[in-house]
């Protein structure tokens, strides 16, 4: 099954394939505090910026993910990344991160929003998986703001050596 997204336009954001282009900015951006709440953790050096980026490529070519840039509408500023992970599964799972000075804007709930709507619109699912930190509320708002019901909850050890509590929101078709 294979899902090629040119893009994905919302009232501000611009949702574009990940490319080597954006490596020197996600370096940049995906720093400890921002994977706070997250299984990656930041890259050491842009070689591991560069191999994240290739394993995204690899994986959206074998119709298993996609990998999504965000960037302002009306400037094409980066603003983080969004995915769909394991279509090729009949329970995908939405994964988002933006920069820290776009924290605050909603970009991720309009984000995670465009690509739920185009999700629903291009392939079949019986639903959607949204895992979230529980510490991290504003993340949290985006499936609730979806209608994601809570159907599981895990401690779950990442790359860090720290443990998530995670909850598991379904989102429906």
């Amino acid at each position: 099954m294979r899902h090629m997204v040119k893009s994905i336009e919302t009232d501000r954001l611009l949702l574009v394939p990940i490319s080597r282009k954006y490596a020197d900015v996600i370096f940049k951006e995906f720093t400890p505090e921002i994977t706070t709440y997250m299984a990656p953790k930041p890259p050491e050096k842009i070689e591991d910026t560069y191999e994240f980026i290739d394993s995204a490529l690899d994986k959206m070519a074998k119709g298993n993910n996609i990998q999504l840039v965000i960037l302002s509408k009306t400037n094409k500023e980066f603003l983080g990344c969004v995915g769909l992970h394991h279509i090729d599964t009949k329970t995908p799972e939405l994964g988002i991160w933006t920069k820290k000075s776009a924290h605050g804007h909603k970009y991720g709930r309009e984000a995670i929003t465009g690509l739920v709507d185009w999700a629903r619109k291009n392939f079949d699912f019986d639903y959607l998986l949204y895992p979230v930190d529980k510490r991290n509320i504003p993340s949290r708002r985006i499936p609730e703001s979806l209608g994601g019901i809570p159907i599981r909850e895990l401690k779950k050890p990442v790359e860090s050596g720290k443990i998530l509590d995670e909850i598991e929101f379904k989102i429906n078709k």
